[in-house]
């Protein structure tokens, strides 16, 4: 058993299907078919149990799969060892909640993309929890840390929300205007689910996507909680009632146990940790009415 071979079998592991592995890959479909065949016939046991769901991993498979993660671990930290202390590089891909990926994630980018040129840097903007173990993504920020899985969490920050609308509200109860959030059966993550806080049920105009929402705010007419960090790019925007409703959540990173062993992942950690807590701190301060 080879590398290249543990390759293969690590991508179809991971995606859970001869299609998803080829596209990381670059290979054909059937290629990698007949690579996966003669690898188990060489072990004379199947890795995979095949249906149309897709390719779900045996026994053995599982037990494979770990092994050829910490090989794929060490292998890392042998390539990085030979890098010494230059800056990083190779391809990352972030997963993160659109509020996230939009309003924070594009400035922290920036900033790390011009201290480590030959980085490639990939954001996932995905309204649903990131799967790290088909590796959808490297590193993934989230609102909850998950319970389950081989995984490291770090908490990067707390950020506060507000209840917000338009600045040509004629005034009264803002909450007697219509109500703009999530499509309450596409809530991913019990920490979005604002409504019992707000006191109400019904959600005029809705949408999966934080962005959506804030744009439909702009359009005035509505009120709904916006993320204090999101306001600067919305100056149509006001705060309410924020002596009475102030809602504070916070940010996970999640990556794989086995990422542990990189000092390559382990420094991107450090900095995304570091310019998420930044670019939270600097946003927040010009949505309280400070200078930036």
């Amino acid at each position: 058993m080879n590398w290249d071979d543990l390759r293969v079998f690590l991508a179809v592991a991971r995606t859970e299907s001869l299609t998803g592995a080829g596209q990381v890959l670059r290979m054909d479909p059937a290629t990698v078919g007949r690579r996966v065949a003669r690898l188990e016939e060489g072990l004379g046991r199947a890795l995979f149990a095949r249906s149309p769901r897709g390719y779900a991993l045996t026994d053995l498979g599982v037990r494979l799969r770990d092994h050829a993660v910490q090989a794929e671990a060490a292998l890392d930290a042998a390539l990085e060892e030979g890098q010494g202390e230059a800056g990083l590089t190779g391809t990352i891909r972030i997963g993160a909640p659109d509020g996230c990926a939009n309003f924070l994630l594009p400035q922290v980018v920036a900033r790390l993309a011009e201290e480590n040129p030959g980085l490639d840097i990939q954001v996932l903007a995905a309204p649903r929890v990131v799967n790290l173990s088909r590796r959808e993504a490297d590193l993934a920020i989230t609102v909850s840390p998950p319970k389950t899985g081989r995984l490291t969490v770090q908490r990067i920050t707390g950020y506060r929300l507000h209840l917000a609308t338009h600045r040509d509200w004629a005034g009264g109860d803002p909450l007697a205007l219509p109500l703009v959030g999530y499509i309450p059966d596409m809530i991913f993550d019990a920490e979005l689910d604002y409504l019992g806080e707000l006191g109400r049920e019904r959600v005029a105009r809705a949408s999966n996507s934080v962005a959506v929402q804030l744009q439909m705010l702009r359009q005035g007419g509505a009120a709904g909680i916006v993320h204090d960090f999101a306001l600067p790019f919305a100056p149509e925007l006001v705060r309410v009632l924020t002596d009475r409703l102030s809602l504070e959540r916070a940010f996970y990173l999640v990556r794989d146990a086995a990422d542990r062993r990189s000092d390559r992942m382990n420094r991107l950690a450090e900095v995304l940790i570091a310019g998420l807590r930044a670019e939270v701190m600097r946003l927040e301060r010009i949505a309280a009415g400070d200078q930036p």
